[in-house]
């Protein structure tokens, strides 16, 4: 008889803890969706009350809203979306709701598909495709809706409900960008929230430069100068560039501090020196602390500095204004010349107008230009590191880190060989995929086998991930021909 021992157990322990808790996720799904039901029946309620008082219609409305929102402790806006959400569920998505009933869906995945049908739904109404369009959407996103996260299912629903009414969605990214605008709500604290509807392709490069420069910020705050009060003359306030070199004042802004060895600025530096066991908390003593805000912090001040000054201020240090935003685009030859206005695509977002595509494209040599000849590509190198050419088709098959669920866009990712090199694996486009830091380090040999995971990869560019209690999660590669 074979003896159990402890680490199988431990295994077993695991495993159940997984299954037991992706059961109860599937039951709490399953319970939204009953939810949802019940809100469907008070709409019908609902509807009876309009009809008997047509003129009343808005005030009946916002009184279920209220009532919802009050007894569910949920806010005015997201009882709406519900609302929505139930309604449209039952009248135009009945695979979905069922999906949604057993499960296989949450809630979140509901709302994400039903936002991209509308354009489905509006083009059913006017007569520009056949009623059974729907069912063709609903069919198309569940197959990744039900084995992928909610914000994949987002992007993918987008182009399926795309490709299925065709040019409507330039149209419809044309409409909508006549909505941008900018907004100020306070949120107390003296804080407030400023929010900026743009075109999504602009939002996503503002985010980008945003966190180039933080991260700039953080590697090179330790080389800051510190920035001294000014000099109180006779005339006023003098700073240090108000100053020639051979003013003999010049020689006070240097004289009235250092750097002390725990980082700090002194303002003081002969206390410090002349005594160098002198206590730091002397009053004698001034330390003026270096930047210590936090990686959101720098994201925030560097967004006021660019807007308020059009460049970065001094205070976040120097080399911020050369860095430029990125984003991936991936946009059909036969489109980007001009033969068509199919739509392009932001990578990891969605469609893009091509007229946006077409400008980035040649606007400026610091966008990327993509091409893909399924006949030049070069698929293997005998060196460590990829051809550019093979780099170009990586990122256009990946979009992002190839762990299930994970959207980091792949600028801000590292190419791996999936079997790695130096144990015999090549470099090709079908052991080559691109991971984030996190992701990829959890593959990394340094890891405890008990807690090492491995990935490999398939001939249709899917990775399969195998976790530490054995478990498989499969990742497909993006679908670029959703319809013949």
């Amino acid at each position: 008889m074979t003896r159990r021992t402890d680490f199988d157990l431990d295994l077993e322990e695991r495993c159940r803890l997984l299954d037991e808790w992706v059961a109860t996720r599937r039951q709490i799904a399953a319970l939204e969706a009953e939810s949802y039901a019940l809100l469907v029946e008070r709409i019908g309620m609902h509807d009876s009350d309009v009809s008997e008082s047509p003129h009343h219609r808005e005030a009946i409305y916002r009184s279920m809203v209220a009532e919802y929102s009050a007894a569910g402790h949920i806010p005015k806006g997201s009882v709406e979306y519900a609302f929505t959400d139930a309604r449209t569920l039952t009248r135009t998505l009945p695979a979905v709701q069922a999906a949604f009933s057993v499960g296989s869906i949450g809630e979140r995945h509901v709302r994400e598909i039903v936002r991209a049908s509308e354009i489905v739904d509006d083009a059913i109404r006017d007569g520009r495709v056949d009623a059974e369009t729907m069912s063709v959407y609903e069919a198309a996103v569940l197959v990744v809706a039900e084995n992928d996260t909610a914000p994949r299912t987002k992007t993918h629903a987008r182009q399926v409900a795309a490709a299925l009414v065709g040019e409507t969605v330039v149209e419809q990214h044309r409409r909508a960008a006549a909505e941008r605008c900018v907004t100020v709500k306070s949120v107390g604290d003296g804080l407030a929230a400023l929010t900026a509807i743009l075109p999504e392709w602009v939002a996503v490069a503002i985010s980008d430069r945003l966190t180039q420069m933080a991260r700039h910020i953080t590697r090179t705050r330790n080389e800051q100068e510190p920035i001294l009060e000014p000099l109180d003359e006779p005339e006023g306030s003098l700073y240090l560039d108000d100053l020639s070199p051979d003013d003999p004042r010049y020689e006070s802004y240097f004289d009235t501090a250092v750097i002390a060895a725990d980082g700090t600025f002194v303002t003081d530096p002969l206390a410090g020196l002349i005594d160098p066991m002198a206590d730091p908390s002397s009053p004698d003593i001034e330390h003026l602390s270096g930047d210590a805000r936090t990686f959101d912090q720098m994201r925030a001040d560097v967004l006021a500095d660019l807007l308020l000054t059009a460049d970065p201020s001094e205070a976040t240090g120097t080399g911020l204004e050369n860095i430029s935003a990125r984003i991936q685009v991936t946009v059909a030859a036969s489109t980007l010349a001009g033969e068509d206005d199919r739509p392009a695509e932001l990578d990891g977002h969605g469609p893009l107008d091509p007229d946006v595509a077409r400008g980035l494209a040649g606007h400026r040599t610091g966008w990327a230009r993509l091409f893909l000849d399924a006949q030049g590509l070069v698929t293997e190198t005998d060196s460590y590191s990829p051809t550019e050419q093979m780099r170009r088709f990586l990122r256009a098959r990946d979009q992002h880190c190839r762990f299930p669920g994970c959207r980091m866009p792949v600028h801000r990712c590292e190419i791996d060989h999936n079997h790695d090199h130096a144990r015999g694996g090549r470099t090709r486009v079908d052991n080559l995929s691109h991971f984030c830091t996190t992701h990829h380090s959890l593959k990394h040999p340094d890891i405890h086998e008990r807690h090492r995971w491995t990935a490999r990869q398939t001939s249709d560019g899917s990775l399969t991930w195998t976790s530490p209690l054995g478990r498989e999660y499969v990742d497909p590669p993006r679908r670029r021909v959703m319809f013949v």
